[in-house]
């Protein structure tokens, strides 16, 4: 008999009327003594491990109508996964029901209007490809596999996020299947305030079936700066690219990575392993024929490898693919930085040099541009003010290492708070153990507030609770 936990922590047969669910559905549910119920349940981040009592593999919005239904009238507990790469493992769920929309993929562009609607299960790598056909582009991450719906309503850090702001900024309208599963078409018109909740407040408020992005000319090829410097070189090589950064073009975005040269087949041989510190900048202006924008990048210190020139947009999307395996390990943490001063460099180098194992890093993005610009209250991502984020990567392959790594990442954290602004990046929150102090941090009170009260209107009993959630207030 097929049994699940319910969100009072009692165990209910749900056989009987899972049966009936499967009656209704276009797609398919699968359960624990299905053959591909371990492919079906195992998640981008192999340190997180959950055995769901069933997996609705959704064929459409109507699946995820019935699903909701199903979970809310059983009190069972449920996750929702798009791309499922949220780094905490919120796309499965022990002893509950997932909603899986991988099959919800589709992208469809208008580029008249210069519009794409999304699924809900769509990648990155799927948008990337549909609209570079026209020489268009929505903001995305920087790798391709992510999933849209998770990374856009947490924020959205990309390569265009200077010159167009995160993926939340640039989402116009959404379809979302609320808790009681009604349907809801949310734009500017008909909820304001769900759309605003969306843009950046997570997956709190129901299940996001299609996503609808302004799309912006883009490529098809960009100019890249995609440099090497040798680890001693850290404390120079980030304090010149704090230089290079200040008064930067909005065209152009950038960020520093501090870790090891991976010992793949894309770097010559006699420097895999060694310490490193890559800078990579991305310029969109297709002004800049020389490449004069980025060239700065390339000249911080003496490079030990120059990757640097022409690239398309699509490739530039996929480089750091190969870093981010499904199964691998992963645990990352975050915090805004107010300045990049020498104390805060001389962190970074420490911490680099503390790493337990050479897939992990430190890295430190830089912000502003069109994403700084957008007011605090316009969306739920909260302030913008800070001019670069620091990003704490855990990332391993043996699962004896999980303590050693988690402690380093956790460790770090706790060495820069005292120097940073204390708000995280939802995308990056660990395992979400900070729980309501990260949110309120993240979001600032005033739109914590705001966040609790669409929740109470959306979800009062907070059915979605297992994705960034601020209870019903």
């Amino acid at each position: 008999m097929t049994t699940a936990t319910n969100t009072t922590g009692d165990t209910v047969a749900i056989g009987p009327a899972l049966s009936a669910l499967a009656d209704r559905l276009h797609g398919r549910i699968v359960l624990p003594d299905d053959p591909t119920y371990d492919q079906d349940r195992a998640l981008w981040n192999a340190v997180v491990e959950r055995r769901p009592a069933a997996i609705v593999r959704c064929a459409g919005t109507e699946d995820v109508q019935a699903g909701v239904r199903f979970a809310s009238e059983h009190e069972v507990r449920l996750a929702v996964r798009g791309g499922g790469h949220n780094v905490a493992g919120t796309a499965g769920v022990d002893r509950g029901v997932v909603l899986d929309l991988s099959e919800l993929d589709h992208v469809e562009v208008d580029p008249t209007a210069r519009l794409a609607r999304v699924g809900g299960g769509a990648t990155w790598g799927q948008v990337d490809a549909a609209t570079q056909v026209h020489g268009l582009a929505a903001p995305g991450g920087v790798v391709s596999k992510t999933g849209v719906g998770g990374l856009t309503l947490g924020g959205g850090i990309g390569w265009l996020r200077r010159g167009h702001g995160l993926s939340c900024d640039n989402l116009v309208a959404a379809t979302l299947v609320a808790a009681d599963g009604a349907v809801h078409h949310v734009d500017e018109t008909t909820d304001p305030e769900l759309l605003w909740g969306l843009r950046g407040g997570g997956g709190n408020f129901g299940v996001v079936t299609e996503f609808t992005f302004a799309l912006h000319p883009v490529g098809p090829d960009v100019a890249v700066a995609l440099t090497l410097y040798h680890g001693d070189d850290t404390a120079a090589v980030l304090g010149a690219w704090r230089s290079a950064t200040t008064d930067l073009a909005d065209e152009v975005s950038s960020f520093a990575i501090c870790g090891t040269v991976p010992d793949v087949a894309d770097f010559p041989s006699e420097l895999r392993g060694e310490p490193m510190t890559l800078i990579m900048a991305v310029a969109t202006d297709a002004t800049d024929r020389d490449h004069r924008s980025v060239r700065p990048f390339r000249e911080l210190a003496t490079p030990i490898l120059d990757l640097s020139g022409t690239m398309p947009y699509v490739d530039v999307q996929q480089v750091f693919d190969g870093d981010y395996p499904d199964g691998g390990r992963y645990y990352w943490a975050s915090l805004h930085l107010p300045t990049l001063d020498d104390h805060r460099i001389g962190l970074v180098e420490e911490w680099t040099r503390r790493r337990p194992s050479e897939l992990a890093t430190v890295d430190v993005w830089h912000l502003g541009g069109a994403m700084g610009r957008v007011a605090q209250d316009a969306t739920a991502f909260g302030d913008r003010s800070a001019p670069y984020l620091l990003g704490i990567e855990a990332n391993w392959l043996d699962a004896t290492q999980d303590e050693d790594n988690i402690a380093w990442a956790r460790n770090a954290r706790q060495a820069f708070r005292a120097v940073s602004t204390g708000r995280p990046y939802l995308n990056f929150p660990g395992f979400q153990e900070d729980g309501e102090v990260a949110l309120r941090a993240a979001h600032g009170d005033a739109s914590y507030r705001r966040l609790a009260a669409l929740k109470r209107r959306m979800d009062p009993d907070n059915l979605f609770r297992l994705h960034q959630n601020v209870p019903p207030s």
